[in-house]
């Protein structure tokens, strides 16, 4: 089993969420640390506080307690480096951001933004003279799991798991609780201390958020064109916010003379890498959902007709309702709708791309879903890599044979209903051939 470090019965870091500009206090706050998620209440067969997680980072702690590898320190970045090495996460995938969305509000600003580093299923961010590097992970079962790892030297180096820090923010589709763990992007202009100028503004971002409304808060490097976005400007007040012309923050193709780079592993912060985790996170977001919903409604369901005495495993058809209720959202993420329009060529400044296409996995003809477009749209096919995922693949069966019934109808061409009217006949034929080579469990036509 792995053991994780907890930190419920230390003095710990409180904060009003406000449209996720923070504000620490470092205070004990009395019984707030060991009360009991609403997850473990509102999805029981989750049990997301007591089960052991199995995600990345669980892995790689599994290993060095064993005595099987190590995490190297140093003294420019601690133990970040050699971190990312053994997650696999490049540092091309280096994205910078000013805004005190994170819960190190005392360390960011506009001179010394969060980098943040991520892989399909690992996030990593790093914060000038932190004391912690900050790791958001996916588990297939638990949906993301937030640690963080101390900055100092140890033998062995030991991640924190924070089942309650983290997820003051990270609670839910509202800021409140009562719903999944999920991870969350977002655009708002910020002052040069990384405040934002008006919580009014601020907003979450997913590949539907026009380009004009991304990336305030964040630097990007990049060319588009005249495409305009909200990154690389850092108005004083909100009144300045409003005059700000987006063309002074576009088409910088590095940040030298708007911070020092040279704290940091990489010297940009790449706008393809910035849409990605934009697509990507809102993808495992809706994953998740499913997961705890589809799970949740059987387990009821099981445990009600245990108590009537009939088959545990009977599904009414009001349960089956719902699931496909909560998986056709999934449906269209995957497959891009409402996706926004790109106007023009998009190239990025860190070398993301190519090493993000280079994972495929490729069909016979040499095709691949990660392929990009990044021209009228992000994908060259539009579906998501997602469909590969380890989460995907947890599913419980009866969602994820719903996902693959509706995308057999929309590929097919039985629906061309307007939600799928981007999707051309040779973008459906040639995604579905590419599913019925790269994924062994996708039902052939």
């Amino acid at each position: 089993m792995v053991s994780f470090e907890s930190r419920t019965d230390r003095v710990v870091r409180r904060w009003v969420p406000a449209a996720c500009g923070v504000l620490v206090f470092l205070v004990p706050v009395v019984g707030w640390a060991t009360r009991q998620l609403p997850y473990d209440t509102e999805y029981e067969a989750i049990a997301y506080s007591s089960s052991t997680p199995t995600d990345p980072v669980a892995q790689l702690q599994q290993k060095i307690q064993a005595g099987e590898m190590t995490l190297q320190f140093d003294a420019r970045n601690g133990y970040l480096a050699s971190l990312l090495e053994q997650l696999k996460i490049s540092v091309a995938s280096q994205i910078l951001v000013f805004s005190k969305t994170s819960f190190q509000t005392g360390l960011i600003s506009s001179h010394t933004p969060r980098a943040i580093y991520f892989n399909d299923n690992v996030y990593v961010a790093w914060v000038q003279n932190s004391p912690v590097l900050e790791i958001a992970s996916l588990d297939s079962n638990l949906g993301p799991v937030f640690y963080t790892l101390d900055q100092q030297q140890s033998m062995p180096p030991g991640f924190n798991r924070e089942t309650h820090l983290c997820l003051r923010c990270h609670d839910s589709y509202s800021l409140t609780g009562g719903g999944v763990p999920r991870y969350i992007l977002g655009s708002g202009f910020a002052n040069p201390s990384g405040q934002l100028v008006s919580h009014e503004g601020w907003h979450l971002t997913t590949d539907q958020t026009p380009l004009s409304r991304r990336w305030g808060g964040w630097y990007v490097t990049g060319t588009h064109g005249d495409q305009l976005h909200m990154g690389n400007l850092v108005p004083r007040d909100a009144a300045e916010a409003v005059q700000l012309d987006l063309a002074a923050g576009a088409n910088l193709r590095d940040l030298d003379n708007l911070i020092d780079t040279t704290p940091y592993l990489g010297k940009h912060s790449d706008i393809v890498a910035l849409m990605v985790i934009e697509h990507q996170v809102h993808l495992q977001n809706l994953i998740t959902r499913v997961n705890y919903e589809t799970r949740t409604a059987l387990f009821r369901e099981t445990t009600r007709n245990r108590e009537l005495g009939q088959d545990p495993d009977s599904r009414s058809a009001a349960t089956l309702k719902s699931i496909e209720s909560v998986a056709e959202p999934l449906v269209m993420a995957l497959l891009l709708v409402d996706e926004a329009p790109l106007g023009g060529p998009i190239a990025g400044t860190s070398g993301f791309a190519s090493e993000f296409v280079n994972h495929g996995p490729w069909d016979g003809q040499g095709r691949s879903l990660r392929q990009l477009d990044l021209t009228g749209r992000l994908f060259r096919y539009p579906l998501s890599y997602l469909i590969y995922s380890q989460a995907f693949d947890a599913l419980p069966d009866l969602a994820r044979k719903y996902i693959y019934r509706r995308l057999g109808e929309v590929l097919g061409g039985q629906d061309k209903s307007e939600a799928f009217a981007h999707l051309s006949d040779e973008d459906r034929l040639a995604i579905r051939e590419i599913l019925e080579e790269t994924k062994t469990d996708f039902p052939g036509q």
